[in-house]
């Protein structure tokens, strides 16, 4: 009797544990193995971890959604589980690799409370790469869901330090334009530290798990049918949450919690996950998990742009001036010019179509800006209220494919609630159906949107070039800013950054205003570093004469779309070097935002007994160019000054 009671107390106490610290229920690990997922249920709470190999990257983390009609995070039980593999080849020549096979295992784990309504938690692990998400049945005659709470959690270990930055608060900033997603980065900070505004970071976020390695969080797969989300404040403990937006966004019209139809499903949470930060850069998980969500009305051209207002400002929104940056692409060999802010007022519709007339005859395409705003900010430039509205931007975009505008910018958006994500999807779909490119600025983070919508060319959502004209601490940071890109905001989608500012000084007699402080050399490389298949050049027409020649012919034979990219080296923050491939030919671009000049020796296996061309900057930060041939050990030393840079192109 004795020995009964002391084997039913053992049962009791493994019971009492298996509750307390969590059963799992549902494991899945990478096609390598070297990835793994584990599900538990704690008190009939869900929760995963995530380890890399025998490291534990992501300790028990909460998992779940509370709606206004189920509470689907507590409580719960599991009723099934399946697993699949996932093995499927797309083409997408807008993101940092043209051609991809993507290989997962997909887990998927049925949950139900109480009263029988159930979750899916959708899990998707690739040999780099976590991502899951949620798919909620309709259960009854409720058609719907507003989930009030997404308890989603990324629980990091204690020693792990951060690469973030902050969400801004609602309507503030300039015109009370932000959020805009434009805020600064801070490295290497203590996990848990309060953000600059106290409501959260957003995505993507990069998390340094010590000698463990890396990651990086985001989402992709937004559109009109949910939120955009952020990261929450964290904990000393190391959890970060997601969360939804301020109520006070889109001024504070529409809820800042998403409601979903029935049966449906959450976006992608993305969890990129490596021993060091090649996986980080290199991964194309934001695209992996999405489809198009319609058909191109046209085989889009993508390329290069001229565009005047960066550094000549509102004073260049004039005919003369236009056509100087018309002939100034034409001279370049680019494809397009932009026209900034004021157009209409200063230029008028009329004019515009004799300038979209000149650039046909310069073979030069024109693309138009517009401010976004119907009721979300006090920005004043024009036009306005030509894309707020569906009638209204439907007019304008016929008129624009009359004659010819082959693609718009547009700016100046309210944030990040559900409507304004139907407002980004509404403004591709209308424009693609009048075959308009369209880039977005003062904006959200693309969340897949490259092969979402094949008319979307890229976005801003960073402290992008325009603020080297406005302060001169953008130029002081300038070198700091573009290491830390490659591994946090441009590894999960195009930037619009804005890039090659060849001035010395940043105004339009380069003779006054901000000074750069990078070399010549370094503003050629971000058309390499920065990645977006449209991109936005700061050159100017004195540039043609007062730039080191043989930089201004690498800039007018640099690409903007890439088939491969291969991180050799670097640190957030520090430096980086980047390798870039399109169709035979890599350019490698490396630049340095430590204090002192670096010395860094890498191989190029993909050049070997090569002549390459060696774009590099000599002890007075001159731009120098010489033939450099690769013996058979494949490597070059590289010397690079503090805010400089080297540049190889070879095939």
């Amino acid at each position: 009797m004795n020995t009964m009671k002391r084997v039913l107390c053992s049962l009791l106490v493994l019971w009492s544990f298996s509750v307390a610290f969590g059963q799992e229920v549902a494991k899945i690990s990478s096609p390598n193995g070297k990835l793994q997922v584990q599900l538990f249920l704690e008190l009939g709470k869900p929760c995963y971890t995530v380890r890399l190999g025998d490291k534990m990257m992501l300790e028990k983390s909460p998992l779940g959604i509370r709606g206004s009609e189920s509470d689907l995070s507590a409580l719960l039980q599991l009723v099934a589980h399946e697993q699949r593999q996932i093995d499927e080849v797309y083409q997408e020549a807008k993101i940092k690799a043209s051609h991809v096979h993507y290989q997962a295992n997909e887990l998927s784990c049925t949950f139900m409370n109480s009263k029988e309504q159930h979750l899916v938690i959708v899990f998707r692990v690739s040999n780099n790469d976590v991502a899951f998400r949620y798919h909620i049945p309709q259960v009854g005659e409720s058609a719907n869901l507003i989930i009030e709470e997404e308890l989603s959690g990324f629980k990091f270990p204690t020693f792990t330090t951060t690469f973030l930055t902050p969400q801004a608060p609602p309507m503030s900033g300039w015109m009370k334009t932000k959020p805009s997603y434009e805020e600064e980065y801070v490295a290497d900070e203590v996990l848990g530290t309060p953000s600059k505004y106290g409501i959260g970071y957003t995505f993507p976020a990069l998390f340094h798990v010590g000698d463990r390695g890396w990651v990086l969080l985001s989402e992709t797969g937004v559109n009109a049918l949910y939120c955009g989300s952020k990261l929450s404040e964290g904990t000393r403990d190391g959890l970060y949450r997601v969360a939804f937006p301020e109520a006070g966004e889109n001024n504070g019209i529409g809820r800042p919690n998403p409601t979903i139809a029935l049966p449906g499903y959450t976006p992608w949470r993305t969890i990129t996950v490596g021993e060091s930060l090649k996986p980080i850069v290199e991964t194309t998980v934001p695209f992996d998990l999405v489809t198009p969500q319609y058909k191109a009305s046209k085989d889009y051209r993508f390329g290069r742009a001229t565009w005047s207002w960066l550094e000549w400002q509102d004073g260049s929104i004039n005919m003369e001036d236009q056509k100087k940056f018309i002939d100034l692409s034409a001279t370049m060999g680019y494809e397009f010019t932009l026209i900034d802010n004021w157009w209409d007022a200063k230029i008028g519709h009329d004019k515009i179509e004799d300038l979209v007339q000149y650039g046909k005859n310069k073979g030069v395409g024109i693309c138009l800006w517009y401010n976004s705003n119907g009721f979300w900010n006090d920005a004043p430039q024009s036009p306005k209220n030509r894309m707020s509205t569906a009638p209204a931007r439907k007019k304008e975009m016929e008129w624009m494919q009359r004659i010819g505008v082959k693609g718009i910018k547009v700016d100046f958006f309210g944030g990040d609630k559900q409507e304004t994500m139907k407002l980004y999807e509404d403004i591709l779909a209308d424009a693609n159906d009048h075959g308009l490119a369209v880039i977005f600025h003062g904006c959200t983070l693309p969340r897949g949107w490259e092969r979402m919508y094949p008319n979307f060319a890229g976005s801003e959502a960073v402290l992008a070039s325009e603020n080297l004209i406005f302060t001169q601490h953008a130029n002081d940071t300038e070198a700091y800013n573009a290491t830390l890109h490659p591994f946090i905001r441009n590894t999960v989608a195009s930037m619009d950054f804005g890039p090659v500012l060849l001035n010395k000084r940043h105004n339009r007699g380069n003779n006054a205003g901000t000074e750069r402080k990078t070399t010549e050399t370094f503003q050629a490389a971000t058309a390499v570093v920065f990645q977006t298949p449209l991109q936005n050049f700061g050159i100017t027409p004195n540039n043609l004469t007062d730039a080191t020649p043989h930089i201004v012919e690498f800039m007018k034979e640099v690409p903007t779309t890439w088939d491969e990219t291969v991180l050799l080296d670097g640190y957030p923050g520090k430096y980086v070097v980047l390798a870039r491939r399109h169709a035979a030919t890599w350019y490698i671009a490396a630049i340095n935002a430590e204090a002192a000049a670096k010395e860094i020796q890498i191989t190029l296996p993909m050049l070997k007994d090569k002549s390459v061309r060696l774009y590099s900057d000599n002890k007075a930060r001159v731009a120098e160019k010489k033939n450099v041939f690769l013996l058979n050990n494949n490597q070059v030393k590289l010397t690079i000054p503090s805010g400089g840079a080297a540049v190889i192109v070879g095939q």
